[in-house]
């Protein structure tokens, strides 16, 4: 089975912030859906070429943490470089997490994140898959 038919975000009504719920069957499938739901908030659309790679390599502390982590790196990224990535490869080693992420200059975001917030995160773990509820600050 593919595990992308298992996996996926949606947004969810919040007050004065964005809310996204996420859902995968493992972790490393989790966050690329956090990262994926977090540029359609922000309706990120990416030029064709030229494809631009980069690698992140973070300490495990806790998975809230590190996904809250993960996300600011790319919140980081867009706003110092103007990119966006739309393909992840995501591993777990020890006590590190690497990911080696691709996706290109952005033509346009019509949104702004300004932070991943810690209010609420908690991954946890439903029957066969995991789900996390994110909130950001815009």
């Amino acid at each position: 089975m593919n595990p992308q038919s298992l996996s996926g975000y949606r947004e969810l009504p919040h007050t004065a912030d964005w809310e996204l719920e996420v859902w995968a069957p493992d972790l490393a499938t989790l966050f690329e859906q956090a990262a994926r739901g977090m540029y359609q908030l922000c309706e990120a659309i990416l030029v064709s070429h030229p494809r631009i790679t980069r690698g992140i390599e973070l300490i495990i502390i806790e998975p809230e943490i590190l996904l809250i982590d993960f996300l600011t790196e790319l919140i980081f990224l867009t706003e110092s470089e103007g990119l966006a990535f739309d393909e992840f490869n995501l591993k777990f080693e020890g006590n590190r997490f690497i990911a080696h992420i691709t996706g290109a200059k952005l033509e346009s975001l019509s949104k702004e994140i300004k932070a991943v917030t810690y209010h609420n995160i908690n991954i946890r773990e439903t029957g066969s898959e995991l789900k996390a509820n994110i909130v950001f600050d815009v």
